[in-house]
């Protein structure tokens, strides 16, 4: 089933909000388990041991309220009365340029063995990946986005150091997945350069691919490759306008303030 991507919705996400209409949100960066839960009855064992992990919840300007489960953040149900949570897109290219793609497993609750950029996911309501004001923020993410690199591909974090991950922009988006699961997140939009080694999580990522620019853009126009809807967002939008200046003149589009809403 093809994915698709909604605009946000007018209604403020303020902490008020979304504390009414969430009231089970614990604000003290706590998560509820969700062994026996029939939401994910028939799941793959190790995604749904991770569904209970610790989201940051956010209003509409990315500060944080609280924290809830993974689980409750990926519910439409939750989605479509408001509930946002931060996440990250990591785009690692390697020294000729070209971008490392992975194709999400089979086993993934969401965009179950969609193509998508190097690595997305998270950072938990966890010391040393949170944070209310940016800059805290993007060092929060930058933890985050080494640990899972690790989790999913296997690169050790020697090989991605912190201050090689450069925080170019946030974007503001939803997306369904199917009836019940999508996301609606405040993404930041992590850049890095770097010779990494594999050693692929067969339970998070089915395949991997280096691509250039051109290549990227033909598995764009295979009717049979399916693709993340924040990817293809991105793709769209500002990709391969950053991915020209990789080497030179990317520092012009580091750091933005502005969130992006999509």
């Amino acid at each position: 089933m093809a994915s698709s991507t909604t605009t946000t919705g007018t209604e403020r996400v303020t902490a008020e909000n979304v504390l009414r209409l969430f009231p089970d949100i614990d604000t003290r960066l706590a998560s509820t388990a969700t062994s026996g839960d029939n939401d994910l009855a028939g799941y793959d064992e190790e995604q749904i041991r991770l569904m209970d992990e610790v989201c940051i919840v956010l209003d509409e300007d990315d500060k944080p309220i609280g924290s809830a489960s993974k689980k409750v953040c990926h519910l439409m149900k939750n989605i479509n009365q408001g509930l946002l949570h931060r996440a990250f897109s990591v785009f690692l290219f390697d020294s000729k340029n070209r971008l490392l793609l992975q194709q999400r497993a089979t086993e993934k609750i969401t965009f179950p063995d969609m193509w998508t950029n190097t690595c997305c996911s998270h950072p938990l309501g966890v010391p040393g990946e949170t944070g209310a004001e940016l800059d805290a923020a993007v060092q929060g993410v930058r933890h985050a986005a080494r640990r899972k690199l690790q989790h999913e591909l296997g690169i050790s974090p020697t090989q991605i150091p912190l201050d090689d991950l450069k925080f170019l922009t946030r974007i503001h988006y939803k997306a369904p997945s199917d009836g019940m699961w999508g996301e609606h997140e405040i993404d930041y939009i992590l850049f890095i350069k770097a010779e990494v080694d594999l050693d692929v999580n067969a339970n998070e990522v089915r395949d991997t691919a280096y691509v250039s620019a051109d290549e990227l853009r033909g598995m764009f126009d295979n009717p049979d490759l399916k693709f993340t809807p924040w990817f293809r967002l991105i793709c769209h939008s500002m990709l391969f306008e950053w991915w020209e200046h990789l080497d030179h003149g990317l520092e012009k589009y580091e750091g933005e303030t502005r969130i992006r809403r999509m």
